[in-house]
Order: C-alpha cells, then structure tokens, then sequence
C-alpha cells in the first residue's frame, strides 16, 4: 500500500509504503508553535519513501537531545514531515497532509502535560507526561 502526503500547494510531497510504524499525538509547545494547532498529530513510516519536489529544513533539539531535521514546502510553508538526524530509514509524516479521514487512529499520546483541557483523547490511548525514550 502506497500512500501520499502532499503540501497545500502540491509543490512537495512524500510517498510512504505500507501501513505506518505508529501514529500518535503531541502536546509539546515546540509541536503547537509548528503546527499553529494545538497538537501534531504523526505517522511514523519505515523507508523506503520518496520526496518530491524542494523542501526547506529546519533542525531542532528536541528535550533529550535529539535534533530533528523538520521539513517544509517553501513556497506554502506546510510542514510535511521529519526524521531523526542520524537516524536512516524512517520518517515521521503529518497525518493531515495524507487527505485521508479514514487514516488509522492515533496509539499514544505525548506532552500530555502541555495538552488543552478541551481536547479529548480516544479511548484506549497510551498518554505520557513528557517524551517516553
């Protein structure tokens, strides 16, 4: 199974293969400030994936010192995905920009300390306080 997710401009997109590694939540305030929403909400696909057309970079040192290369379109400015910097084989993909309501539910839930008091979690979600590695 192929899927992809594409920029609002259509400029850039990427094609994952299969169903994904995991799909979760996060409440973080660097993910709120990315994503100008409350929460991101991500798939993770192993490779191989394709990207295609120009993308900008962005890197950020998450909590535990993990720097994270985040990449967007940039003529629109959607962000589309992410992968770890040293970490091959794997990306992390913005399930909305698959187009797909019917896109499995999320597993975990993570900076649920940072999480809206209005938002709801599905039922049986794992939630963390902080990132769980």
């Amino acid at each position: 199974m192929q899927r992809v997710a594409s920029c609002t401009c259509g400029q850039l997109s990427i094609t994952v293969e299969g169903e994904p590694r995991g799909v979760g939540l996060c409440h973080c305030l660097a993910c709120q400030s990315r994503t100008g929403s409350a929460f991101a909400y991500l798939a993770s696909f192993a490779g191989p994936y394709t990207v295609s057309g120009r993308a900008s970079e962005y890197v950020r040192t998450g909590d535990q010192g993990a720097a994270f290369i985040f990449r967007f379109c940039p003529v629109c400015g959607s962000n589309l995905f992410h992968s770890e910097e040293g970490v091959t084989g794997s990306v992390s993909v913005a399930v909305g920009a698959f187009g797909d309501p019917d896109f499995p539910l999320p597993e975990m839930s993570v900076y649920d300390i940072r999480r809206h008091g209005w938002v709801a979690l599905p039922s049986g979600i794992k939630a963390f306080p902080r990132d769980p590695d």
